[in-house]
């Protein structure tokens, strides 16, 4: 636990940088990463790969593990340099968040895998449950359409520029294998792709009817 809350910059005053918490926290993150597609996969058996990777997107990032690292009291325990005390570090959510997944690297060494899940799905399991993934744009839904049928993946081709400098339009197609399946216009190149995107997904949900 020591190493654990240990920051790197700390370590480097103290002269001993193996004694940060950069290799437990690659640890951890990888340890983190199995059990929240475990636990997701066990909360909705029913969801889709991408609607969970969203989910998890969601429910586990920087800012959601340095709050769990604060409710836990890991801010007043980890070990910082004075650099960073004097400048909040502390608080820094990159710092708390990197903790929390130290932490749970030396968990893992120390008391292993079931340990380890139990204290992530103690922790996080809540938020897991009722996580839901946020409503994927309309080029991934497109492509996890085209991935359901066992189609080629879409490919986006800008076939058309017009208007002034400060008000262009682009005009852009999307193909699957050797067929144009949507077309779109839009003010810039991505808002034209989702406009694609969309017209392709029109198209194919028509096709299944």
């Amino acid at each position: 636990m020591r190493q654990a809350l240990t920051h790197n910059s700390c370590a480097r005053e103290e002269g001993d940088l193996a004694a940060g918490n950069e290799r437990l926290e690659f640890l951890g993150d990888a340890v983190l990463g199995l059990v929240v597609a475990e636990l997701l996969m066990s909360a909705h058996p029913d969801e889709p790969e991408g609607s969970l990777s969203r989910a998890r997107s969601q429910a586990v990032n920087q800012s959601a593990l340095a709050e769990r690292a604060r409710s836990l009291g890991l801010g007043e325990l980890v070990r910082l340099g004075k650099g960073e005390r004097m400048h909040g570090g502390s608080e820094k959510a990159s710092i708390l968040a990197n903790a929390f997944e130290a932490v749970l690297g030396a968990l893992y060494l120390d008391a292993g895998l079931a340990a380890a899940h139990a204290f992530v799905a103690r922790e996080l399991g809540a938020d897991l449950a009722s996580a839901r993934g946020a409503p994927a744009d309309a080029k991934t839904r497109l492509q996890e359409a085209l991935h359901v049928a066992a189609a080629s993946l879409p490919v986006y081709v800008t076939v058309g520029e017009s208007g002034p400098p400060h008000a262009r339009e682009f005009s852009v197609e999307v193909s699957a294998g050797d067929r144009v399946c949507g077309k779109g216009t839009g003010r810039s190149k991505q808002a034209a792709e989702q406009a694609a995107a969309e017209d392709a997904l029109r198209h194919l949900a028509s096709e299944l009817a």
